[in-house]
């Protein structure tokens, strides 16, 4: 019984050899135009996309949600996004109760520019124009950038 206090011993001993060992550190981009070391003047923008009943027998697929995203959003930032699937309820204009919704966010970090605000209008107006929703919500925030 004296010997597992030794292996033991050896075993976390050999364990925190391992764990004291410097990591390499991690490449970082060097940073350029569209994805910057680090900048000021950005923002973060949420597009909020309503695609149907939650039910699932109305409104947009799948894929017609990856082609939207194709044709409207990805042209228009190129350099990256992120969409996020989500389940909300919207109470539109005249509606007594709201409605549950499937629904994609769609995560922007761009720069505050009047091109990239027009940029986003053009894609609320395309969902709009294609489905017939009343809105898209957007909501957008100051937001520290590096890459």
């Amino acid at each position: 019984m004296k010997l597992a206090p030794a292996l033991l011993l050896s075993i976390s001993l050999a364990c925190a050899g391992c764990a004291t060992r410097p990591l390499a550190p991690a490449p970082v981009l060097a940073g350029d135009a569209a994805h910057p070391a680090a900048a000021t003047g950005w923002v973060r923008t949420e597009l909020y996309f309503g695609l149907g009943a939650a039910d699932g027998k109305s409104g947009v697929d799948e894929a017609g949600w990856r082609a939207f995203l194709d044709r409207e959003v990805t042209p228009r930032f190129p350099s990256g996004l992120t969409v996020v699937d989500a389940y909300g309820q919207w109470q539109g204009k005249g509606q007594s109760v709201p409605e549950r919704l499937r629904s994609k966010i769609v995560v922007l970090l761009h720069p505050d520019t009047p091109a990239q605000r027009m940029a986003i209008d053009e894609i609320r107006a395309a969902w709009k124009a294609r489905t017939g929703d009343q809105s898209v919500l957007r909501v957008s925030q100051p937001a520290e950038v590096s890459f």
